[in-house]
């Protein structure tokens, strides 16, 4: 079964990466962090953001790009104010590991890693007058859309309330 990834590269703020942390968490998403980060991993920013998920989590740490590439495999999506698809328009496989990256928050991914893969550049629409949605959220908009065409595989679909009980 395809398992999702979600890739921060060089991540520069410990909330974001904290919230990215605790929505892999809740979906089962792996989380991949690729240095260097703007902040100490044990960070209590970084831990109070995800941390009663911390242990709930898989993730893994990467010296570098370079490194991630080649002890990793599977189909790679690159998110990025630049892309030219839309992350809704791209059908992201349920046979193959699916990796979703996100650059930096101040500088995004590398451009030379976007030019050389045009088509799994993935936008999410915004108004052109402003810089970029925040990264957690992002992160969030994307795993939900690939779950979504996963048919939430593996995840609760139907809550209970605590004090009434549905019908």
């Amino acid at each position: 079964m395809a398992k999702l990834n979600i890739v921060l590269v060089e991540p520069r703020i410990p909330q974001n990466t904290g919230n990215i942390s605790r929505t892999c968490a809740v979906t089962g998403a792996t989380l991949h962090l690729v240095k260097p980060y703007g902040f100490e991993i044990t960070d209590r920013n970084l831990k109070r953001s995800g941390l009663d998920y911390w242990d709930k989590l898989e993730i893994y740490e990467y010296n570098n790009l370079d490194s991630f590439f080649e002890l990793t495999s599977g189909e790679y999506y690159y998110f990025t104010t630049k892309g030219r698809k839309l992350y809704s328009d791209i059908c992201y496989p349920e046979n193959a590991d699916v990796y979703l990256l996100f650059g930096r928050e101040d500088k995004g991914l590398p451009e030379e890693l976007l030019y050389a893969n045009p088509d799994r550049c993935a936008r999410i629409p915004m108004r052109n007058m402003l810089r970029s949605l925040n990264l957690s959220n992002s992160a969030a908009i994307a795993a939900y859309e690939v779950l979504r065409q996963w048919d939430f595989s593996e995840l609760e679909l139907v809550g209970e309330l605590t004090k009434y009980k549905w019908d």
